[in-house]
């Protein structure tokens, strides 16, 4: 079937240098997915931690599904995300050892299943993020004149 991406973190880009990324399950309720299927869903101010061997993100917002009166659920609980522990505790070692962070990048449905890609990032200085900028809009002048 493919996926198909429903949404993309643009700040995650701009503010981190991307070094590794991973596909993982998110779990959700039936009115969540709904929601989800309907765009009804924000991952701008998510991040993601880990707690006690699991994975979680937090402040990942997804709106309640209108049809559904009789399940309400708080929009921005934590969610768990569905990893290998190998992968776990590579990413809890690399998070210790070289200061980086987890942050999700987009969100998509695959094969009917709703997937997060989430990256380990290091945090862009600011003088990285002007060098972003200019290469941009280098990248948009040439495409004019092409």
């Amino acid at each position: 079937m493919g996926e198909h991406v429903l949404l993309k973190n643009k700040k995650a880009y701009f503010s981190y240098e991307i070094l590794d990324t991973w596909e993982v399950g998110i779990v959700l309720t039936g009115p969540e997915i709904k929601s989800i299927r309907n765009k009804d869903v924000s991952i701008e101010e998510s991040f993601i931690l880990i707690r006690k061997g699991q994975v979680e993100i937090l402040n990942m917002n997804i709106k309640n599904y209108e049809f559904a009166n009789h399940i309400k659920q708080d929009p921005s609980r934590n969610r768990v995300l569905l990893m290998r522990k190998s992968e776990i505790k590579k990413i809890i070692k690399r998070v210790q050892l070289e200061n980086l962070t987890l942050i999700p990048l987009k969100l998509y449905l695959k094969d009917n299943l709703a997937k997060l890609q989430i990256a380990l990032g290091k945090g862009k200085r600011e003088i990285d993020k002007r060098e972003t900028i200019k290469k941009r809009d280098i990248e948009r002048r040439l495409s004019k004149i092409k």
